[in-house]
This record gives C-alpha cells, structure tokens and sequence, in this order.
C-alpha cells in the first residue's frame, strides 16, 4: 500500500517493449538498476510500469537491444496536476481544504464518555460546559488532569476517571461504585500497599440490614458479632481498631486498619410493585412530517419541517457527524427528523395481562438479585388486582453479602486507674511521746 502511494506521488508510466530481444532488454533493466513491476505478456509483446526517473534511462538499452518501446498509460500525481495546471480554482480550492484540515485538527470537536450508568452524557456534558470544557475548544486549552479532579470531585460515587485526547476526540472514561463512598477509600489503600497495615485512618464495617448472621469471614480487622446473632441497620460487624494490650490486659493503643470481610445474613426485602389497568394505543394518522438539515458548527440548513397542527405526535431523528477514521472528527453534521401525529385511545388491559406484566417484572427484579449474589429462600410475594391499577406486594426471605465500609469513630485509649496508696509506719496521736 505504501510502495503504491509512493508510486503515485511520484508519477509512472505503463510501457509495451516489443522486438526480438525482449528478454535481453529485461537483464539490461536490471543490470542498470531500473525497476520494473506490474510485468505482463500481451500478444508477443511485454507491459510493464516504469518510474519517469527509469524511462529517462532506456534510450541507450533500446538503442543496444533494438527494441520499440510505447507508452501506453501516464499515471500518477505529476500527470494529473499537468493535465488540470490551467483550473486555478481547483487547486485554491484544495489548498483551501487542506488549510481547513490542518486548522480543525487543533480543535475538539467530539466528546466520548463511557462507563456511566446512573448518569446521561447529556447531564456530565453540562457540567464539562459550566468548566469550560465542550466541542470548539482547542486541544491546548484542554487539561486532562483538571478535569479527572473536577469529575471526582463533583461526583462522589466516580471512584475512578480518566481522559484523554485522540485526534479531534476528547475520550472521557469513568467507573461508578454503586456502594458507599468509603469503598473507594479502601480501594485506594489497596492501591497503596496498606491491606493489612496501619492506616491513618480506620474503616468499619457497618450493618446496612438488619438481619441474622449466618457466616463471617473476615481478612483485616476485629469481628464485633457472631454467628446467628440479630444485628441491627447500622451495627459495627468489622471494627477497623484493633486493641493494644499491655502485659496487665490494659488497653494502651489501637492499631488503624481498612476492614476486609465477606459477611453473609438472612434478611427479609420488601418488593412492591404496580401497573395501571389502562393503557394508551396510539393510532398513527397517515402523515409523517420530514425535516433534513445539514449543519456547520452553529449554522444550520434546513430542508423540509416538522410542524403540524396535532396535538398528539411521536418525535424521532437521526443525526451523523463527519469524521475521518475512528478519532478525527469535524464540526459537520447531518440528519433528518420526522413527525408522526397520532390519536391516543384508552383501553382496558385484561387480567391475564396484567398478571404476565406484573409477573415479568418480578422475575426480571429476581435475576439481578442472583447477579448480586443474593439467594431467595422463600417468596411471599402476591398479586392483587384494584379497580385502577394492579400490584404485586410482599417480602422475600433472601440470603445476601451483607455489610458496608463507613468511616469509624475513633476509640479513646481508657485512662488507668489509680490505686490508692497503703499506709505504712505506727500511728500517732500527734504526741512526741513525751507527757507533761
């Protein structure tokens, strides 16, 4: 692919060499170091490419060799900037457009975002804009750490973000933790090689249902329950101090750990859920309002509308943005959008469908719990049917990893007590024994 662009660049020419010392016209090529390629035998002849610099060679082998040559083809970039030398526009155009290239390239104009689930891009693109961060931005205004520092510090439950520029692409990539914001501090001290050392500030692990204990194993830190014991919401499981005894039994410190532990309890989860006993059948009009636009960074053209006289209507459209390859965009878009009004009817689900809507909706919310790793025992969960609506209520007896990391709450070291001292020596009566 390369050899050929560079053909092309520098311009070829498609030859025929005919006679009857064609083969001593090839070793004569080679033996002067003229390269030749894309050699074919047409009709008692040769065809073969050769570079403008070669064919300026030939006039002594064609002499020695008594050979006829004939060009057949000129191609490359030389022969085609000669043919259309008289078409200024043209070139100015295209002097134009690799201007442009070259400009637009030091500018973003495509922001990536992946990872976020409880977030749109729409709501994280609004706040990169109030930081100054949005398409037309030029690259070197862009600062990849401030604005990892800026999410992290906005969103706390972003235990992890990165960016990075590629092209005309500002690729912003975030990881979300769906726990506690203490899991990311134990995360980091992971990172930092402090599993299963001293810390500077500890982490418990704290109930976050009440539940029965069925099995605790614990990896750093100091178990605070026990097996088959009640504990309730907000209840030490996992006490990130660990005591400092002295010889006596006395406490006289605490070691500061991240607490580590895989905490398994029985609980009981509230599951409700409910379904209208209506529903809205849209019966589509045979019309569909079609608007193409085409649009240059603000500018915008137009082709077609949208707007109807209905009260009722579905919006749809679909945009595309030019790019080059994967990572080099352009402030170019296209699409269409259309309309379509339609008349909303009121109808009457029958039992049997609500009972498969409400059904389907309570196994789906079973799967991701045996995603998370929870187990239902028991199910006593039921459907009851109302004259506007449909529910599904009950509890779930499950058994799932119970426990999450909280900040704990400094111990003090207790203060000793002091013994009173014994009295020694004999008593006295304030006398000096002597009596008057």
């Amino acid at each position: 692919m390369l050899s050929r662009l560079i053909c092309y660049i520098r311009g070829y020419l498609r030859i025929r060499i005919a006679g009857y010392s064609t083969e001593r016209f090839l070793n004569a090529c080679r033996h002067r170091g003229i390269y030749l390629w894309g050699l074919q035998a047409v009709s008692g002849a040769y065809e073969m490419n050769i570079s403008i610099s070669g064919f300026r060679k030939l006039k002594p082998i064609i002499r020695k060799t008594k050979t006829k040559v004939t060009i057949i083809k000129r191609a490359g970039l030389p022969f085609y900037l000669f043919r259309y030398r008289k078409r200024k526009l043209f070139f100015a155009g295209a002097f134009c457009f690799v201007f442009l290239l070259f400009w637009m390239s030091h500018y973003i104009w495509n922001i990536d975002i992946t990872g976020n689930s409880t977030r749109t891009d729409e709501t994280l693109l609004e706040f990169l804009k109030a930081k100054s961060v949005q398409n037309g931005m030029a690259k070197s205004d862009v600062d990849c750490q401030r604005i990892v520092k800026d999410i992290r510090k906005e969103y706390d439950d972003i235990i992890w973000a990165s960016a990075s520029i590629r092209g005309t692409r500002l690729i912003i990539r975030v990881k979300e933790n769906e726990d506690s914001p203490s899991v990311s501090a134990k995360g980091n001290a992971k990172q930092n090689g402090e599993q299963g050392e001293n810390v500077s500030q500890p982490v418990d692990i704290v109930a976050d249902k009440s539940c029965i204990i069925e099995s605790a194993i614990v990896r750093n830190g100091l178990i605070q329950t026990e097996i088959g014991a009640k504990v309730k919401k907000g209840d030490v499981l996992v006490s990130g101090q660990i005591p400092v005894n002295n010889d006596a039994g006395e406490i006289i410190g605490y070691q500061y750990h991240v607490s580590d532990a895989d905490i398994i309890g029985k609980t009981a989860l509230k599951y409700e859920d409910s379904c209208l006993n209506t529903y809205i059948e849209k019966e589509d009009y045979d019309i569909c309002k079609q608007e193409y636009y085409f649009k240059v960074g603000n500018i915008r053209f137009t082709l077609g509308g949208i707007q109807n006289d209905y009260e009722n209507f579905t919006l749809s459209g679909q945009q595309w943005q030019l790019k080059i390859f994967d990572n080099f965009f352009f402030p170019v878009y296209w699409g269409k959008r259309w309309a379509i009004p339609y008349k909303p009817h009121e109808k009457q689900h029958r039992k049997e469908e609500l009972q498969q809507i409400l059904t389907e909706r309570f196994v789906r919310y079973c799967e991701d719990l045996e995603k998370k790793g929870v187990e239902i025992i028991e199910n006593d969960v039921k459907i009851y049917t109302g004259q506007n609506e449909s529910s599904a209520k009950g509890n779930l007896t499950v058994r799932m990893p119970i426990g999450k990391e909280k900040a704990a709450k400094l111990l003090k070291i207790p203060e000793k007590k002091e013994e009173p001292e014994k009295e020694t020596g004999e008593k006295t009566d304030g006398n000096d024994g002597n009596s008057h």
